[in-house]
């Protein structure tokens, strides 16, 4: 994955952010993006795509990564917004925000997916990139754990929804609690039509 990265490098890139977001699927809470910035000598034994991980193998990298990186941001987009813009424009704006609060700034940014963002730097879309960069992998593992850490954080006000446990995707559990208690003001209400019609049975709306 470090081979990946710096074949990027040249005399005009000496600094190369990878980016990605957590956060796109859930019916509830922000979409949250993480960039980052590595030397480019720097490894870290274990870092993979954050969905390839358990929650205790990414919490235990999150630390290291942040020690690691010569620079690392995150920012978040929230359930409003998302339905205001939805939820692609929304990633890409929390994703935007990431790289302007970087202390460095990049030379160059490396970002999962198929889509690009506005940014004063050339950005490059990396296809499944959090499974070939270094610097993208190590992004969605910040992303993932500070959006899951959140996620977690609101359960305590909204406990019916259970996200502590389902971070806001949608499982069974998390589909009935809105089914019985209604969406809390944290849901993303362009999310659940589905599931509102549904619950309010045929002719409601």
């Amino acid at each position: 994955m470090k081979i990946f990265d710096n074949s990027y490098l040249s005399p005009a890139v000496k600094y190369i952010a990878g980016v990605d977001e957590a956060g796109r699927g859930p019916l509830a809470g922000p979409v949250v993006s993480a960039a980052v910035i590595f030397s480019d000598d720097t490894i870290i034994e274990g870092v993979n795509d954050s969905k390839q991980l358990t929650e205790k193998e990414r919490e235990e990298l999150f630390p290291v990564i942040m020690n690691k990186s010569l620079s690392f941001s995150v920012a978040a987009v929230s359930h409003g917004v998302i339905d205001r813009i939805n939820i692609l424009q929304a990633s890409l704006l929390s994703m935007s925000v990431a790289v302007k609060r970087l202390d460095i700034l990049p030379d160059l940014v490396l970002v999962d997916g198929n889509k690009t963002f506005n940014c004063s730097v050339p950005v490059i879309p990396i296809v499944k990139g959090d499974s070939k960069s270094f610097a993208i992998a190590c992004a969605s593992i910040i992303a993932k754990v500070s959006r899951d850490r959140i996620m977690k954080r609101l359960s305590l006000y909204y406990p019916d929804y259970l996200w502590y446990k389902n971070k806001g995707y949608p499982t069974r559990e998390h589909i009935n609690a809105i089914k019985l208690n209604g969406p809390s003001p944290l849901h993303r209400k362009t999310f659940l039509r589905k599931i509102l019609v549904e619950a309010a049975g045929p002719g409601f709306f």
